[in-house]
């Protein structure tokens, strides 16, 4: 990675370790977001760690998730977070002012400094130059606590972008495509850059589209130059004071280059029920739609959202379509009702939803059964939206506007010649709902629905475990651990969420694994992909889930498992095929494989034989196992 625009981040933030590919290393975290879904759960982390004030630069707590309020329980979790806020020196962003990562990128993100969020889409501040990556709760816990992020030196690829977007497709098409090459495996132990002169035509925003579905990809981050561009967009939301440029050398070194000629993409859509089943709108053109929803943090800029709204002015939507609009910010939200834009997305018969993640999440807005619904958003697997016979499509807002008017997908280029939108010269600066820490010592407010972390007990030294599931690849967290408005408002609630562990799967896992624990499962290729919800895997940890094998592990899931005390174990393919649901496996003295092997021996109890699992982990990693999870381990060392 010499002289990429990682490796000078890295090298800039190095605290542990040296810059060589498949070694660990701490950098240090100059800034952390949580979101409420998921920040819950990292104050608590927080506060189990024992630490009074956070130690970054910048931490901001924002609440964009858990909006809909059917009960007590997101209230009070809200009420919780910022007097958590208050307490330990956060930002705190509140309720209606926006979606985390469109919020941080226009107000807080910063060229060649570090992000970590405990959000998968982090890396959507890798638009304006910044190094931002998802993480498990416990990890940006740590990290507030002043602790090093502890990462494997990834490969880098270089996206060389060249020529310029035809009319009608968009940044959306180009992370698309890529999704569409590489799958949803494709960025496991990378960084994505991009550069080449086919840059120079991104926006801040449409930069930040697609690094945000870089996510998607698998990658650790993704990340553009700081440049011009970015520079005029910092200078219009009144930061250029933030802004350095940022660009790799001319002799910098790639694991590889991905050549990308925009004059030739064309618009797509990601089919059910995978980022990567992407296929160009022209071969689907015609199926009826039921749905249309657009925002997310994905397209919910002011650029996205006023493009949409010059294409339905004048202009109303298909009688047989629900059109719904998530806006990104306030910042937002204001422009568009002050320019008439907002009025023109009213008049076309749009459904305006409040400030929040909404239905990306399944937080509303389900479709119908058997439904067509395309959305602007970043992720479409199976049951993710509410409805779990739906079709849910990925697109660009051109491709979901055009399927709003007609009720049925078809090329954008039927509503003529595309409108030309600008980037404002200055937005609208109003940071009156983020409110500034004030590292005052408070009593936090603890709603009834908000349970403290339970303790764990380290790693024994032999186990017997049986096999109480099996599962394919691309297993993703929604699978193991559903979001929606049922299972959300229960983040803070470790006893009741945890019930819903594999319940679209195996309705019944949470009681048999309290009844069998210790259990283990099985998973196949990229177990874990998708969100970086730590629940995922703090939920099978309380229900008595001790290892989980695999032929692969998605590396936000993967960090997580050890984090709360679970051992994933590498597996083969022959080990996977005799690992059946129901067998029992016995382990003798895996505190001493753990400690010092690089494999360990699986006493597969009903057939009578052997066989082995990789145990592919840092020392720190085996430390961390061995003491049954990260909050043992580091209450010790940062006493």
């Amino acid at each position: 990675m010499k002289g990429t625009i990682s490796e000078k981040i890295l090298r800039e933030h190095l605290i542990e370790g040296r810059l060589e590919k498949g070694k660990e290393i701490g950098i240090k975290i100059d800034q952390t977001l949580t979101q409420d879904a998921t920040g819950t759960l990292v104050y608590l982390e927080f506060m189990a760690l024992g630490i009074e004030h956070v130690r970054t630069e910048i931490s901001v707590s924002y609440v964009d998730h858990n909006m809909l309020q059917t009960g007590p329980e997101n209230a009070n979790d809200h009420i919780f977070l910022k007097d958590c806020a208050s307490s330990f020196g956060l930002y705190f962003s509140r309720p209606g002012n926006g979606i985390c990562h469109q919020v941080h990128l226009e107000r807080f993100a910063v060229p060649g400094k570090t992000l970590l969020g405990s959000d998968s889409h982090t890396p959507t501040a890798g638009g304006i130059g910044m190094f931002a990556m998802g993480a498990g709760g416990l990890d940006v816990a740590l990290t507030m606590s002043g602790a090093p992020f502890y990462m494997t030196v990834p490969s880098v690829i270089l996206v060389q972008l060249t020529g310029k977007l035809p009319q009608w497709v968009s940044a959306k098409d180009i992370i698309l495509y890529l999704l569409g090459k590489l799958t949803v495996k494709g960025g496991l132990g990378k960084i994505i850059e991009y550069g080449g002169e086919g840059i120079k035509g991104l926006t801040v925003p449409e930069r930040a589209t697609i690094t945000n579905m870089g996510a998607e990809l698998g990658a650790w981050t993704s990340i553009f130059p700081s440049d011009e561009i970015t520079k005029s967009f910092m200078k219009a939301q009144k930061r250029e004071k933030d802004w350095i440029e940022l660009a790799p050398e001319k002799e910098a070194e790639y694991d590889e280059i991905i050549e990308l000629n925009l004059n030739l993409l064309e618009p797509y859509l990601a089919c059910p029920f995978s980022p990567d089943n992407v296929k160009p709108v022209s071969q689907l053109a015609g199926k009826k739609v039921d749905q249309v929803a657009i925002g997310s943090c994905t397209n919910s800029s002011y650029k996205d959202i006023k493009l949409v709204a010059e294409l339905l002015k004048g202009k109303k939507i298909h009688p047989d379509v629900s059109l719904v609009i998530s806006v990104g910010s306030r910042q937002v939200f204001q422009m568009l009702a002050k320019d008439g834009s907002l009025s023109s997305l009213i008049e076309a018969g749009a459904r305006i939803l409040e400030l929040s993640c909404g239905p990306c999440i399944g937080m509303g807005q389900a479709p119908p059964s058997k439904g067509v619904s395309l959305r602007t958003f970043n992720r479409n697997f199976k049951g993710r939206c509410g409805t779990s016979d739906a079709e849910v499509y990925l697109c660009s807002p051109q491709v979901a506007v055009a399927a709003a008017i007609e009720g049925k997908i078809v090329h954008p280029q039927i509503l003529g010649k595309e409108p030309k939108v600008e980037m404002p010269a200055s937005f609208e600066i109003d940071d009156s709902a983020i409110l500034p820490p004030k590292r005052k010592k408070i009593r936090i407010r603890m709603g009834p629905n908000i349970k403290p972390l339970p303790e764990f007990d380290p790693l024994p030294d032999e186990i017997e475990l049986e096999v109480i599931l099996k599962l394919g690849d691309n297993i993703t967290t929604d699978d193991i651990l559903p979001g929606g408005a049922k299972v959300l408002p229960l983040r803070s609630n470790l006893p009741a969420i945890s019930d819903f562990t594999f319940s679209l799967i195996k309705p019944d896992f949470a009681n048999i694994a309290k009844q069998k624990a210790p259990v283990a499962i099985v998973g196949g290729e990229n177990y874990g992909q998708g969100s970086s919800r730590e629940h995922a895997a703090l939920a099978p940890r309380y229900l008595g889930v001790r290892v989980v094998f695999a032929k692969s592990f998605a590396r936000l899931h993967r960090s997580n498992l050890i984090n709360f005390g679970i051992v994933p174990i590498l597996i083969d393919e022959q080990v996977y095929d005799i690992l059946a649901q129901g067998v029992h496996v016995k382990i003798k003295e895996l505190r001493k494989a753990i400690s010092e092997k690089e494999n360990v021996p699986i006493d597969v109890i009903e057939k009578g034989i052997k066989v082995k699992g990789e145990l592919l982990f840092s020392e720190r990693e085996r430390k961390i196992l061995l003491s049954g999870g990260s909050i043992n381990y580091y209450k010790e060392i940062l006493k």
